[in-house]
């Protein structure tokens, strides 16, 4: 791979479609972030790892999608399987709650905590729609991935995408991984394979996710809004200043009227 830029925008590509749940990103993950995690307990399936938050900064998901009837050969159905991560979106949603500037975009345009900003307030974790930031237990301070922002400025991959064996992690700018990404859904539908799609690869979702996937179905089937619920709230945007100013002179003007006539009220009518 060539050289991380710092001014280009970094990210990754997830093909769920060769994910083999070897869990192998959690692991790196782990181990490079030094992060304890939490003691395994088996949930629904094989998913021990439960979800995203301050000790867990890769999730890898499982959905028995195998349907309980006898299947005719060639008809089966795979499992799905997601190694689910921070989106780093193009609107963080997180960045626009923090009290204390402690979540910045740095120079490879991912989204960063800062530690020692931070003061525990947990605005960004009730803000964040994908549920991927924690609070430490042991410092308070929020926690994600951090793109492995320290091994960016060495010029170094991201230690999950290093590890993946399937390259269903893959790393690099964002601009090239979309190219990539929209190749191999042309081949996966040119294979037949119909319920292949993209998701976050534009700016329909939040702006668009510099870290974006490749689904084998609907985007709820993973736990992630679809694109109609994936926006910022009202309150962000310019049409949602414009509906709360109409509000607010519908209200002025709503409040003059009723004022006038218990005025007019009160002083009974006019002596003819």
């Amino acid at each position: 791979m060539p050289h991380i830029t710092p001014g280009q925008a970094y990210g990754f590509f997830t093909d769920t479609s060769v994910c083999i749940g070897c869990k192998a990103c959690e692991v790196a993950c782990k181990q490079w972030n030094q992060l304890e995690g939490h003691a395994p307990s088996f949930l629904d399936g094989f998913d021990n790892t439960g979800r995203l938050d301050a000790e867990t900064w890769r999730h890898v998901q499982f959905h028995d999608n195998v349907p309980d009837e006898a299947v005719t050969p060639g008809n089966g159905a795979a499992w799905l399987m997601m190694s689910d991560v921070c989106k780093h979106c193009k609107q963080a949603s997180c960045m626009e709650v923090c009290p204390t500037n402690a979540i910045i975009r740095t120079e490879f345009d991912s989204v960063f905590i800062q530690p020692d900003v931070c003061n525990g307030c947990r605005n960004c974790i009730a803000a964040c729609p994908y549920d991927v930031i924690g609070a430490s237990e042991t410092t308070g301070i929020a926690q994600k991935c951090t793109l492995c922002y320290d091994r960016l400025q060495n010029d170094m991959t991201p230690a999950c995408a290093k590890a993946c064996p399937t390259e269903s992690i893959q790393f690099g700018p964002v601009s090239e991984l979309r190219q990539t990404a929209a190749k191999r859904l042309e081949i996966l539908r040119g294979q037949g394979v119909t319920q292949a799609r993209l998701y976050g690869h534009d700016e329909r979702v939040y702006g668009g996710l510099n870290a974006f996937f490749l689904l084998m179905d609907e985007p709820e089937r993973y736990g992630l809004p679809d694109e109609r619920n994936a926006v910022l709230p009202s309150r962000n945007n310019a049409g949602g200043y414009l509906t709360a100013a109409v509000t607010a002179v519908l209200g002025v003007l709503g409040g003059l009227v009723a004022l006038r006539r218990r005025k007019e009220k009160v002083e009974g009518p006019a002596d003819g």
